[in-house]
Order: C-alpha cells, then structure tokens, then sequence
C-alpha cells in the first residue's frame, strides 16, 4: 500500500529565521512539531487556526534557536512528549550547552520525554519516518526522513550551498565530514531537504552544487 504524503508547513522564527515545522497527514487533526525557537506564535496560531492538536515536538537538535519556544507550545497544547537525541538529553535545562547563555540571553525548556538514538521508525498517520543520527554540527543531531515522499527534515547539518557550524564549543568537524559523507549523502538525489535556516534544495543539487560537499572543509 503506498503511504500518504505528509504535508510540512515551515515558519521561520525569531531573529534567527530558525525554520520550524508542522507535520500533518490529509486531513487528520493532529500533528507533530518539528523544532519549536524563539518567537514561536507563528507556528502555534497556525496550530489553533487549522484545529490542530500536537502529538510529539521532534528536535533535530537542541540549541537555543530550536528549543526556545517549546514551553510557550506546551502551555498552550499541554504535556506534548518531547523527542530528542539521547547526545543532548540534558541541554533543554542547560544554557551553556544549548548555546543561549554563550549568546548572553539564557534559556531553558521542559526536557525531553524521549531520547532518540538513530535508527528508529517513527509513524504519523500511515506515514514511517527514519531517524538517522547526523553529529557534527552538534552531537546530537538527526535527520527526520520520509523515504515514500522524498523528503527529509535536516536541522542545521546542511544548507543550501553550505552547512551548520562546527566550530561550537559541542561541534565536531569530522564527525560532521563523516555525516555528510556517510549519511546525507547516501540519500537519493531527489530527496528534498528541509534545513534548520534558509531555503530548501534537493541533495542531488548539493551534491553537485555544494562546496562543502564538493571540496571538504
């Protein structure tokens, strides 16, 4: 049977223009949080506009710019699980490894309720999502990838025509040499990427685009 294709709504928040998701299937009433940052009503007046219910918030990672409008979701929707990395369990409570005390404006958030390892299947609505662990940009870092509909949700491990940062104190430049190579590259061309910041691409146009993909770093 073919799975339905998931529909994924993007806003951009906050000072950071930190891309943010919706995740809804047909006509179904509840969805997921992909990343939740700074400045977030956007995001959640879409949810109660369209009769939303949120069942999961996913982080592709925890740095400040992705996490800081959890609990403002929360307070609106309740005690949605929260799925993150097992790598950044505890950052949502600490400033200085989700970065916002090193930028001089403090955050904290509710924890994660479900540590992600890499590897799993999630499932929303006949829809299977793999997570697929990408360190690098910080270490704990996953890829939220719908194979069926060719798209993948990649947080802040690569750009259009450029990649996260890994010059954090949490970074870690081979590992993210080894993600790129060994994990979104291994994606096919057609796939769709979603990234933390800026516009969307394909991997087959960063593969043959990309100078960082093209010639290291």
């Amino acid at each position: 049977m073919t799975e339905p294709r998931p529909e994924i709504t993007t806003f951009a928040l906050g000072d950071f223009q930190t891309n943010c998701h919706i995740v809804t299937v047909g006509d179904e009433s509840t969805c997921w949080i992909v990343d939740c940052g700074y400045e977030p009503d956007a995001l959640l007046d879409a949810i109660d506009h369209r009769k939303l219910k949120p069942i999961a918030i996913m982080l592709t990672h925890a740095h400040a710019d992705h996490i800081a409008g959890i609990d403002a979701a929360l307070a609106r929707f309740g005690d949605v699980p929260i799925y993150l990395h097992e790598a950044e369990e505890s950052w949502c409570m600490n400033p200085m490894l989700n970065l916002s005390g090193l930028a001089g404006r403090p955050i904290t958030c509710r924890p994660p309720t479900h540590l992600l390892h890499g590897g799993e299947s999630l499932e929303l609505h006949g829809t299977t999502w793999t997570v697929h662990h990408a360190p690098g940009h910080s270490p704990g870092c996953v890829l939220f990838v719908h194979a069926p509909s060719g798209q993948a949700i990649v947080g802040d491990t690569l750009f259009k025509e450029s990649i996260g940062r890994v010059d954090f104190p949490t970074s870690d430049p081979a590992a993210m040499r080894h993600t790129i190579a060994e994990v979104l590259m291994a994606l096919p061309d057609e796939m769709a990427i979603l990234p933390g910041h800026g516009p969307s691409s394909t991997i087959g146009v960063e593969r043959r685009t990309n100078p960082f993909v093209l010639h290291g770093f």
